[in-house]
C-alpha cells in the first residue's frame, strides 16, 4: 500500500482559504437539492478533498473545485451557493471567483507597500 502524496503546502493553504471564505461568507450551499449552511458545506467538502487526496487526484486548487467541490458525486448535480438575496450560482462559478481573490490578497501581502 502506497500512502498517497498530500495536496501541495501552497494549494492546501488555498483550498484552505477557500473554505474558510465560504464558512465566513454565511451564504447556503444547495446539495442534491437541499440548502444546507456553509458550515456544514465547510465540512462535506472537507471530506471530499480528503477521499481525493487519498486516491492522489488533486495538486491544485482548481483540481479540487473541479474534482472535489462543484457537483455530487453521487447524482452528478452541480452544487449551488446562494448569499443573501442573490440568485443561487454554481458553486464552481463562486469558488473559482474566490480564488482569484485569494490569490491577488496573497500577491498583495507579499509585497512591498509603495514609497510615500
Amino acid at each position: 500500500f502506497v500512502k498517497a502524496d498530500p495536496l501541495p503546502p501552497a494549494a492546501k493553504a488555498e483550498v484552505a482559504a477557500l473554505l474558510d471564505k465560504l464558512t465566513a461568507s454565511s451564504c447556503q450551499f444547495n446539495r442534491n437539492g437541499d440548502w444546507h449552511s456553509a458550515a456544514e458545506a465547510k465540512t462535506h467538502l472537507e471530506r471530499k478533498l480528503s477521499y481525493l487526496e487519498d486516491k492522489n487526484l488533486v495538486k491544485t486548487a482548481e483540481q479540487f473545485i473541479d474534482l472535489g467541490a462543484s457537483k455530487s458525486s453521487m447524482s452528478g448535480k452541480p452544487y449551488l451557493v446562494r448569499c443573501g438575496g442573490a440568485a443561487p450560482v454554481e458553486s464552481k462559478t463562486w469558488l473559482t471567483r474566490e480564488l482569484a481573490t485569494v490569490r491577488a490578497a496573497g500577491k498583495g501581502a507579499s509585497a512591498p507597500s509603495p514609497a510615500r
